[in-house]
Parts: structure tokens; sequence; C-alpha cells
């Protein structure tokens, strides 16, 4: 018996996961848009109680980077919108949103480092996410093909 198969031409993986390193990448990618999201969530309310309450951040003697604590507050508010809308669009795959990400993540960086004798720990754990942040977004060829 005779079988009339034409040959068929080997398959190959989507772009975004071509490789073992895009595939991270894209995955990082997609964890830094929901790490944004957060983030930017959770400065949302820092910054709103800070704009409430503003006794709520520690004291800090004659440090460098001294604003009122109703001035961090918008300034947290501020950012924490901008980081939760751009994490958004990084779900939604747009090249803006990674290129927005990216630069939101260096401002964040310099911002929590600025605050940081106010909530030391929460400062650095965000500085550290922005890192990672930066890293995905960054590392992610296939960002922005395949829907943004």
């Amino acid at each position: 018996m005779s079988q009339n198969t034409a040959p068929q031409a080997p398959r190959t993986p989507p772009p975004a996961y071509a490789s073992h390193s895009s595939g991270w990448a894209s995955g990082g990618s997609l964890f830094a848009g929901v790490l944004m999201l957060v983030t930017g969530i959770i400065d949302i309310f820092e910054g709103i109680a800070g704009i409430a309450h503003n006794t709520m951040y520690a004291r800090v003697g004659d440090y460098v980077y001294r604003f009122s604590f109703t001035t961090w507050g918008w300034i947290h508010l501020i950012l924490g919108i901008l980081v939760a809308l751009t994490g958004f669009a990084i779900l939604k795959r747009a090249e803006s949103g990674r290129i927005a990400g990216i630069i939101l993540a260096g401002l964040n960086i310099v911002i929590q480092f600025m605050f940081l004798p106010h909530q030391p720990w929460w400062a650095m754990f965000s500085m550290a996410i922005s890192v990672f942040v930066i890293w995905a977004l960054a590392a992610d060829e296939s960002f922005g093909k395949h829907g943004g």
C-alpha cells in the first residue's frame, strides 16, 4: 500500500518563544507588568495615606532630601498612578508601555532612594522590584510583536 503524503515543513515555535532566553524574558515582562500594577496600587495607597495623615512617615533628622510629608504623599500618589497605568499597558503588550515601564522603574529607584530613611524596608524592596522590571522589559525582544 503506498501513501501519497506530501512532506511537511518543520514546525517552528512562535517568535516569542523561539529561544530559551526569549521565553524567560517574555514571561518576565508579563510578571513585570503585574509587579508594576501592584506596586503602583500600593504607592497610590501610600500616597493617599501620606496626604491624609501627614504624620504617617517616620521623622528623620537633617536629611538632605527633606520634603513635607504631604509632598511625599503627592509624589507617591502621582508616581503610583503612572506606574499602575504603565503596568496595565505592559500587560496589553504595548511598546509604549515597555518604554514607559523602563523609564518609570528608573524614576522609582531614584524616588525610593530619596524616601529610604522614611520607609527603609519598602523602599529597598521597591527598588529591587524596579531593577527586575527594567531587566525584564529590556531583555524581551518579542515585546510589542504580538498585539501592541
